[in-house]
């Protein structure tokens, strides 16, 4: 499953994706794993029992390498039961051709391999594509 957080920047997107991965660690039967491009930024704020993934270390520079960054985790353990994104569009860079597939994508590895996924998107829900609303919280 996959949920959004849509919402313009300073809205409190990355607030409620904290609270929900420290939530999360605390419920989990698994993993939790919170990947965004400057972990650093958030460190202090999450509890220290969720993995932390900080993709500018990586240049992904599209949808599909993003997605296999994604797989690339579950692979390395199967434990995983969560996975939070904060700053989608700041890790990927490219353009919003390609994000429907890359959620659809998501959206059917966390049914094959058991984990909920969260992701803020930093847009004016007003303009945001119609296939986004489907996943928004």
């Amino acid at each position: 499953m996959v949920e959004l957080l849509i919402g313009k920047k300073g809205t409190g997107k990355t607030k409620v994706l904290i609270d929900s991965v420290n939530n999360a660690c605390t419920t989990a039967n698994g993993n939790v794993v919170f990947i965004n491009n400057n972990t650093g930024r958030n460190m202090y704020d999450i509890s220290s029992k969720v993995r932390m993934a900080d993709t500018s270390e990586f240049e992904i520079s599209s949808w599909d390498e993003f997605f296999g960054f994604i797989c690339g985790i579950i692979s390395s353990n199967f434990d995983i039961t969560n996975i939070y994104i904060d700053g989608i569009l700041k890790i990927v860079k490219d353009t919003m051709e390609g994000f429907e597939k890359f959620l659809k994508n998501v959206d059917e590895l966390g049914k094959k391999f058991n984990f909920e996924t969260m992701i803020s998107v930093s847009m004016d829900i007003n303009e945001a594509p119609d296939y986004l609303k489907k996943y928004q919280k």
